[in-house]
């Protein structure tokens, strides 16, 4: 099956290179070697947002925020998806934990004053 961690890698450079459908399949291989891989979970969430499947990215952003709380990036993906989706309440309490977990984090400073 593979270390979780390569296939987690080798995922995160395919969806960066736009190759979401071979990114899916690799980072779903990594969950099921490890359910409870917070980063594979992250990933596919993105994934799933880039091709538009916005109810299981939100589930799997989720997930991965619950797996790995001090995950700040994660919680800000989670927080941005959710201000995409129109989920005002979600995202703005989402940008509240990154700043309250990282102050100085740009992309939360510029986001929460939509929702002030």
């Amino acid at each position: 099956m593979g270390d979780p961690n390569v296939l987690v890698q080798q995922a995160t450079a395919l969806k960066n290179e736009g190759r979401y459908e071979e990114a899916e399949q690799l980072l779903k291989q990594a969950l099921r070697v490890n359910p409870q891989h917070a980063e594979a979970h992250h990933q596919l969430g993105l994934v799933y947002c880039f091709t538009g499947l916005f109810d299981e990215s939100i589930q799997e952003l989720e997930t991965s925020v619950r797996l790995n709380p001090e995950s700040v990036q994660a919680r800000l993906d989670l927080a941005l998806t959710y201000a995409m989706l129109g989920y005002e309440p979600e995202a703005k309490r989402e940008l509240e934990e990154v700043l309250r977990r990282d102050p100085t984090n740009e992309m939360a400073l510029r986001q929460i004053v939509y929702f002030k």
